[in-house]
């Protein structure tokens, strides 16, 4: 299996991230994907290969223009209003404001689009986040053009990006970009399978009310996990995509029979909807050490879920997401990786 990588990574670095109230040096981080890209060389998955550029149009397939053009001139705006350290979110649109047109003072737009405040933008956030979408599509186009798997070590992370909202650590939907890249070449079905810890808000959100790219998530129940607002069971689609949501919401502390559980009728729900190709939102923090989450899967269960993976029998594209248990980041991943190998 060919990985994708890009150290264009690293100009995203942020220094602190507001976490319990207080800032603290950042849980996404360059050593990140550093961690992963070692791993893989370690075990041997096959050949390392740098992206090629995809340039704007296939983003713009997925993002609204207005939202692009803010990522991309965010910094140079909070730098021109003589602000000194990272931008960081201090307002929002709450609920029960009526008015959300957007504001033109910078401080306004960034809680327009944000999501969360732990999620900064820097000089570089703009090209780095370009560069994984770049790491997603050439991985993409590796399966397109008839390899059984590719994994995009993608960072930064993209699933919670809705069409024009930024947060949780991620800023360009990176999965649902490879997903409508899939369509566009012709695949009638498109399947996203989402293993992160965290529930993918913005893929969901951006795939809602079609019924041509299925979403199956397992995640931490939105009563008690970040990003709390999405998640619930009872998102199943409207429109066009009815039927074509399914997420599983599961409760604190639990382990691989149970998360493996819904990931068996995940797999059950995409084989009947009849997906040609599949990208699997890859994080591995349910890992039982992640100090983020709550589940307690161990570094062998996901040699198990890649065997799983793989027995759907489907074009893979494996797109790297969360996981920040810096230590064990690697073998968790690489682990994945090499039992979907392991079962062809």
């Amino acid at each position: 299996m060919q990985t994708v990588y890009s150290d264009r990574h690293r100009l995203h670095d942020a220094k602190g991230e507001l976490y319990g109230g207080v800032l603290v040096p950042p849980f996404e981080m360059p050593r990140r994907a550093e961690l992963v890209l070692a791993r893989v060389e370690a075990v041997g998955l096959g050949e390392v290969v740098p992206p090629d550029e995809f340039g704007l149009e296939p983003i713009r397939r997925i993002h609204d223009a207005g939202y692009l053009s803010f990522l991309e001139t965010a910094w140079d705006e909070w730098v021109a209003a003589g602000y000194e350290g990272e931008v960081l979110v201090t307002v929002w649109p709450s609920r029960v404001l009526r008015d959300t047109r957007i504001p033109t003072q910078i401080d306004g737009r960034v809680g327009y689009y944000a999501l969360a405040g732990e999620t900064p933008i820097m000089a570089g956030t703009w090209r780095a986040a370009r560069a994984a979408v770049d790491v997603a599509l050439t991985a993409q186009k590796i399966v397109s053009d008839g390899a059984r798997a590719a994994f995009a070590l993608c960072r930064p992370p993209g699933h919670h990006a809705a069409r024009d909202m930024y947060g949780g650590y991620c800023f360009l939907n990176n999965a649902a970009i490879a997903a409508q890249a899939f369509r566009d070449q012709g695949v009638g079905k498109v399947a996203i399978l989402d293993v992160d810890f965290h529930h993918g808000n913005g893929t969901q959100d951006l795939f809602y009310d079609r019924g041509d790219v299925f979403y199956a998530s397992l995640h931490g129940h939105p009563e008690d996990a970040f990003p709390h607002f999405l998640g619930w069971e009872d998102e199943t689609g409207e429109g066009a995509g009815e039927g074509c949501n399914a997420n599983y919401p599961v409760r604190p502390g639990a382990r691989f029979d149970e998360w493996g559980a819904a990931l068996d009728d995940a797999y059950r729900r995409i084989a009947a909807f009849g997906a040609e190709a599949l990208v699997i939102s890859l994080g591995v923090d349910a890992y039982k050490e992640d100090p983020i989450s709550f589940f307690k899967l161990e570094s062998e269960d996901y040699t198990t879920c890649g065997a799983r993976i793989a027995t759907l029998g489907l074009p893979t594209l494996f797109v790297m997401e969360g996981g920040y248990a810096i230590e064990e980041i690697g073998v968790n991943t690489a682990n994945l990786l090499c039992g979907f190998e392991g079962a062809a």
